[in-house]
């Protein structure tokens, strides 16, 4: 069913054709950039759902052994802005973070961490998400709030509406 967007603009979910291709790129855009950096793992890719995990090693712990804040806050930034891309890429639109708030209330210190984002406004130039982020023991350890701008693709941006071309730089 479609959602109700601002100004009686209806977002529609992508054909499930597509959504397997654009799944297919951000897997392999994750592959080469700052999110394999640090070992973001996509699972799950639905209309407004996406979870990802990470696995803790050293290199994301800060000096006192929990895993760095950064890293949290990067994965919410992630799923916020590849879940909203999804969405709006067919009408020609880049989706891009414009507010991360990160509230850390457990912390995370070995095995893997756990990230789930829902869309919860679907707007004309701003989406929404909630994202929580837990550890293997499935205990809630931050909460995001990412709001995600969209905007119009510049000329060229984007080679294919179902293929999302990765920013340069």
């Amino acid at each position: 069913m479609p959602h109700r967007r601002a100004h009686g603009i209806r977002a529609r979910a992508p054909p499930a054709t597509i959504v397997s291709r654009v799944l297919e790129d951000l897997r392999h855009h994750m592959g080469s950039g700052f999110d394999r950096l640090y070992g973001l793992e996509l699972t799950v890719a639905q209309d407004g759902l996406l979870e990802a995990h990470v696995d803790v090693r050293d290199e994301l712990l800060q000096p006192a052994g929990l895993v760095h804040g950064g890293v949290l806050a990067a994965m919410a930034e992630s799923l916020a802005s590849l879940g909203t891309a999804v969405a709006v890429i067919d009408d020609g639109k880049l989706a891009m973070g414009l507010s991360n708030l990160t509230s850390f209330l457990r912390p995370i210190t070995a095995g893997a961490i756990h990230a789930q984002a829902r869309a919860q406004h679907r707007g004309r130039t701003t989406w929404v998400w909630e994202v929580q982020i837990s550890d293997d023991a499935g205990r809630l350890c931050a909460v995001s709030r990412m709001t995600i701008a969209v905007r119009d693709a510049p000329a060229g941006a984007i080679r294919d509406r179902a293929r999302p071309v990765p920013p340069a730089g």
